[in-house]
């Protein structure tokens, strides 16, 4: 053979061979495990594929995401709610943020705080002097404030963004302060007290409306929503039982704190479990003799109040100690409104609060197209956030969202506060699919909140165990039984599978909208470019 050709015999050979190890041999390899091309998924990759600079969440014609090797793979044990904080998706870059970006600034809140410790202190005095004269108990408590405080640090890192920063160690803190601080002050709200003498205590009335409610008051001079518990946890709701006449749930409202969070909306208030004193630390902390008045000693000798003249006005619908003990949740308080002021805007997909009303959105499957064209829905990112929203409350099965709050400085595109989660977690064995009318008929979601979605149908994530595993960390654990649990992934999948209807029918280019979303984690260099849109 001539030389030329053995040594071009030789060339083509060792290109085959190479071939075939680098790239027929891996495929064969991946073939035979299981894993199509370009799969991330496998043991041991949590990153998302990228596209175009883009990370991509996968879509399929049945579920949004596929049913593939991420639903069975193994897990290596260890904590799945802090492998899932440590996701790239959890460590998203937030702008700097500017006095604008800020809601309050320190140099106007502490001196503020300040002269209402002075006028609280004030008035606790005079309050005293005259209990004294009138032969009254009064439990005497001092406030220790102080600028460190855990509430204080919460209301300074409220932004444009969310509520809280994601690694806030303030937050955990006001959780644990609000669980164990000694209550100085139990009271009425305010929005109870404006209704009161609206009801006729004369009727027969439905333990519906507002739920009973109180605002304390701990040493630390923080303040805290305090709803007691009316039901057990393993009370379902009654089938014929419509939305707005049933009992709101205080375990509802810890369990959307945790929702929220693992969701990284960050829009609830910390929300955590207690155990109070209902005589010690209510009776005898109010200075509002219109509570005092609504104390009564059951037949089983177990100390009860209701709310006077506020919806729930008779004694059947009292919450009642053990004999003294009463769990409930303890929701932090916003800034007020002098401070902060928000803004309440009725819902575009409120229900009928009747018992046999239909709303436009309710017959009309086009009812998207006029919000679209209305103020603030035709420009922003304020309809987005309604889907959001509609997701969480879909994932709680919470009916009763008639109304949604924003804070004013941050203008159009400010986030909405996901407030009053009662009525959530009543019924797992059903999924209300009107609750994503928002989603279903506008077919628009945030590349965030839907690369979210698709992480927690993993088993490495699994909606269901991070949120069991949340959850065990409050005082009143367990916040909610196995069925509710399991619910939630089942309904991950449906909104999933709302979503992979709305891109097979229009495309994921007119579904799934780019957000701010860039990953600040050094292991990680798959970013997302973002055009600063509000998540």
């Amino acid at each position: 053979m001539r030389r030329d050709r053995l040594l071009l015999a030789t060339t083509l050979m060792l290109v085959f061979t190479a071939d075939l190890y680098f790239v027929l041999l891996p495929k064969i390899q991946d073939f035979r495990q299981g894993r199509g091309p370009g799969c991330v998924c496998g043991q041991g990759n949590d990153s998302l594929p990228v596209q175009g600079g883009l990370v991509s969440p996968w879509l399929s014609n049945s579920t949004g995401g596929p049913q593939d090797s991420a639903e069975s793979e193994p897990d290596d044990g260890g904590s799945k709610l802090g492998r899932l904080f440590d996701h790239p998706l959890y460590n998203i870059q937030t702008p700097m943020l500017g006095p604008e970006e800020r809601l309050l600034q320190a140099e106007q809140l502490i001196p503020y705080y300040h002269k209402k410790v002075s006028r609280w202190e004030r008035h606790i005095a005079m309050y005293n002097e005259a209990a004294a004269a009138s032969n009254i108990t009064v439990t005497k408590h001092k406030v220790n404030f102080d600028p460190e405080v855990s509430w204080l640090k919460f209301h300074l890192g409220i932004n444009r963004y969310s509520l809280y920063s994601r690694q806030d160690p303030a937050i955990d803190q006001l959780l644990r302060d609000m669980n164990a601080l000694t209550i100085i002050s139990a009271d009425y709200t305010q929005d109870e007290k404006a209704l009161k003498g609206a009801c006729d205590c004369e009727q027969v009335v439905k333990p519906s409306g507002h739920h009973l409610k109180l605002a304390l008051k701990m040493n630390d001079f923080g303040k805290a929503m305090f709803k007691p518990m009316r039901q057990q946890r393993d009370e379902v709701t009654s089938e014929d039982v419509f939305y707005f006449v049933d009992f709101q749930r205080h375990n509802a409202e810890i369990a959307a704190f945790h929702l929220d969070r693992i969701l990284d909306f960050r829009r609830v208030p910390p929300v955590v479990g207690r155990l109070v004193n209902v005589t010690g630390e209510v009776l005898h902390a109010t200075h509002n003799q219109d509570l005092r008045n609504v104390f009564f000693t059951s037949p089983a000798k177990n100390t009860c109040f209701f709310a006077k003249c506020l919806y729930v006005c008779k004694t059947e619908y009292a919450v009642c100690g053990r004999p003294d003990t009463l769990e409930g949740s303890l929701s932090t308080y916003l800034p007020g409104l002098s401070l902060a002021p928000r803004v309440s805007i009725p819902s575009p997909w409120i229900r009928s609060y009747t018992f046999d009303g239909r709303k436009d959105w309710e017959v009309n499957p086009f009812y998207c197209d006029t919000v679209k064209q209305m103020y603030p829905y035709n420009s922003g990112n304020r309809l987005l956030n309604i889907i959001d929203m509609s997701i969480f409350d879909f994932l709680m099965g919470n009916m009763d969202r008639h109304h949604y709050e924003l804070f004013t400085k941050f203008g159009d595109d400010g986030f909405l506060l996901h407030f009053d989660n009662a009525r959530g977690f009543g019924r797992p064995s059903e999924d209300v699919m009107s609750i994503l009318a928002p989603l279903s008929q506008c077919c628009m979601i945030k590349r965030s909140t839907l690369m979210r979605l698709r992480l927690l149908l993993r088993e490495r994530y699994r909606l269901s165990d991070v949120m069991r595993e949340s959850l065990w960390g409050d005082p009143l654990r367990p916040v909610l039984t196995e069925p509710h649990l399991l619910a939630l992934d089942r309904r991950l999948k449906r909104v999933l599978e709302v979503v992979g209807g709305c891109v097979r029918e229009l495309g994921e280019e007119q579904v799934v909208t780019t957000d701010f979303a860039r990953s600040t984690d050094p292991p990680w260099t798959s970013t997302v470019a973002g055009e600063g849109v509000e998540r």
